[in-house]
């Protein structure tokens, strides 16, 4: 339905290298376990020094989640500078060799990023190819907007307009399950309500585990499960990784 199977190419600027991860850390596992080595691997053996976004922490502090993120980075040989700890947050982004965004509450994320004159400085930077590695929120703002994330609006942004650096959306933590005795709406209703309103827009249920690796001109699919797509006028599909995912750029 969606074309050939194997690592796909698309015509957009191939100097742009992203790693957009559903979710941090896995049940049972310790935080950054699960793609800490797919992370290693995008970033290569040189040592650089990543600019970190820990804006969408809410209920943690920034600087306790700064030395979480740079504790394990630490680990794969890379450093880690956060824009909170700079005077100047979008002049850490510009001279920084790596852009890394965490997760946590998108609408705070987006907002504070808007707030300092992030989202220009890190789309300029990442499309001129340096590494940017996102984990939930930090993939929903590589999306053209943040309409599909699942988070609460606990703050407004100026706009939910994002980096648009791939032109398809992203829910991560994408979940199947509808619990039992629950009468409310499942994630993929949420989504068809997107879908309807936005008919042009494909969005991918992103599952835990799994992550999108964007380079040398192409995407693929990297994890243990399949991902969910979604388009109005199409009937929901799942594809493995090793599919084709041309058609969504």
């Amino acid at each position: 339905m969606y074309g050939n199977r194997g690592f796909t190419s698309f015509n957009q600027n191939f100097d742009m290298r992203l790693l957009l991860i559903s979710n941090s850390t896995n049940a049972g596992e310790a935080y950054l376990e699960h793609p800490l080595q797919q992370i290693k691997a995008f970033m290569g053996v040189q040592k650089l020094n990543a600019a970190f976004i820990p804006y969408a922490g809410v209920t943690i502090s920034f600087d306790d989640y700064t030395e979480s993120v740079r504790s394990r980075f630490k680990e794969i040989g890379h450093d880690i500078i956060s824009v909170h700890e700079s005077d100047d947050p979008a002049g850490t982004i510009n001279m920084a060799d790596a852009i890394i965004v965490g997760g946590g509450n998108t609408f705070q994320l987006v907002k504070m990023m808007q707030e300092q004159g992030l989202i220009e400085a890190i789309r300029n930077r990442v499309l001129k190819g340096i590494p940017f590695v996102g984990w939930s929120a930090g993939s929903n703002v590589a999306c053209p907007t943040i309409r599909t994330s699942n988070d609460m609006p606990i703050v407004e942004p100026q706009s939910f307009n994002t980096m648009n650096l791939v032109p398809f959306q992203i829910n991560p933590h994408y979940l199947d399950v509808n619990p039992e005795g629950h009468a409310g709406e499942t994630r993929e209703m949420r989504i068809e309500e997107f879908i309807e309103a936005n008919p042009g827009m494909f969005v991918v249920g992103l599952r835990e585990g799994t992550m999108f690796l964007v380079e040398n001109g192409g995407i693929q699919l990297i994890g243990p499960r399949a991902a969910r797509i979604f388009k109005k006028g199409t009937i929901p599909s799942e594809l493995e990784p090793g599919a084709d995912f041309s058609f969504l750029i």
